[in-house]
């Protein structure tokens, strides 16, 4: 058992290494140039800022070990098709020939509906999330924002709607594969709508409309998973003779 485990493992160890490789590079391209970065981070929580409010560093070292976290992210960004691709070579050994040939397809939509996830939370979710938050209370206290705190809160935000987008781009492999199909999806569509708000809950703040703001998208992108699993791989009805 252990014998069939070790290929397994040794290609899996191999796509790691590829895949960290290819984030540290990122990485250290992107740290030189972390402040540009920064400032197209902030401009969401910038735009909402009270005119006596402003971003702060609260720790001595809060300053480098934002920037590390901003290359990282950014970098990450930028590897993405690199990570999906040693995922899909991990993966096609078990795959038919003509499922291989899928390996182009699912690095650019896997990435291009990262992306688009990441967009929205970035152009939409953050802005107005941020917005409740911030003029809570702002007549009370002045806001000024720890900026570690922000870009830990920011980057976890785009990275969960980066991959709550991967939905569709799941369903069809693995209705490909035949893992899945749209009677399966139907039947627990009412446990998958009680999952997502439970996640936009953990991932968004504390406020409804946020919440909704992420709720919505998703409970939208598992209807489209739905059909695209009915075009991919249908329920297939048994007959009579084949229940008996």
């Amino acid at each position: 058992m252990l014998d069939d485990l070790k290929p397994h493992i040794a290609d899996l160890r191999k796509r790691l290494m590829v895949s960290a490789l290819a984030l540290g590079i990122a990485f250290f391209a992107c740290f030189f140039f972390y402040e540009p970065i920064l400032e197209w981070m902030m401009v969401p929580v910038e735009a909402v800022l009270p005119s006596n409010s402003q971003m702060v560093a609260v720790e001595i070292q809060e300053t480098f070990f934002t920037a590390l976290k901003v290359a990282f992210f950014a970098g990450f960004i930028i590897s993405l098709p690199v990570i999906f691709w040693q995922m899909w070579l991990f993966l096609a050994p078990g795959l038919y020939e003509h499922e291989k040939k899928l390996v182009v397809p699912f690095v650019f939509f896997a990435t291009l509906m990262f992306l688009i996830g990441s967009s929205f939370a970035y152009y939409i979710v953050v802005p107005y999330g941020f917005e409740f938050l911030i003029n809570f209370g702002s007549a009370v206290v002045t806001v000024l924002p720890s900026i570690g705190k922000y870009v830990g809160f920011f980057t976890k935000l785009l990275f969960g709607f980066g991959v709550a987008f991967e939905l569709p781009v799941i369903t069809f492999f693995l209705a490909k594969i035949g893992l899945v199909d749209d009677k399966t999806l139907k039947d627990f569509f009412k446990y998958a709508v009680v999952l997502i708000f439970i996640l936009a809950s953990l991932l968004t703040p504390p406020d409804v409309i946020t919440q909704f703001l992420m709720a919505g998208p998703l409970i939208f992108l598992y209807i489209v998973s739905i059909y695209i699993a009915k075009v991919f791989n249908p329920h297939q009805p048994l007959d009579e003779d084949d229940e008996e």
